[in-house]
């Protein structure tokens, strides 16, 4: 699967994302819509944020992408990396418009 991780995650997270091809957004300043379409524009299938208001504020339901939002203490990579299980546990099974919440908290 194609994954992109929002830029307000650390990039080292991508190498943690084993058996899908995990890229860096490095897509600075974009709004989340604009964000949205320039990932699938690119041909990514699955957006990773932390940003926990874009489910709210993007519809997915006519979108070829899917969200995976991740809720951890903080957004330092320490905190995140024990959510990595799960976030491959939702990747086999997301599907386009689908949003997932993936939290330890």
């Amino acid at each position: 699967m194609r994954v992109l991780l929002d830029e307000c995650i650390d990039e080292a997270l991508r190498h943690a994302i084993v058996g899908h091809n995990c890229r860096y957004a490095g897509l600075k300043g974009l709004t989340n819509g604009r964000l949205l379409a320039a990932a699938e524009k690119a041909g990514f299938e699955v957006l990773i944020t932390v940003d926990q208001n874009m489910q709210y504020q993007q519809s997915l339901s006519d979108r070829e992408i899917a969200l995976v939002i991740l809720v951890a203490r903080t957004t330092n990579l320490d905190d995140l990396l024990p959510l990595v299980p799960d976030v491959l546990t939702a990747l086999e099974v997301l599907k386009s418009g689908d949003v997932v919440r993936i939290s330890n908290c």
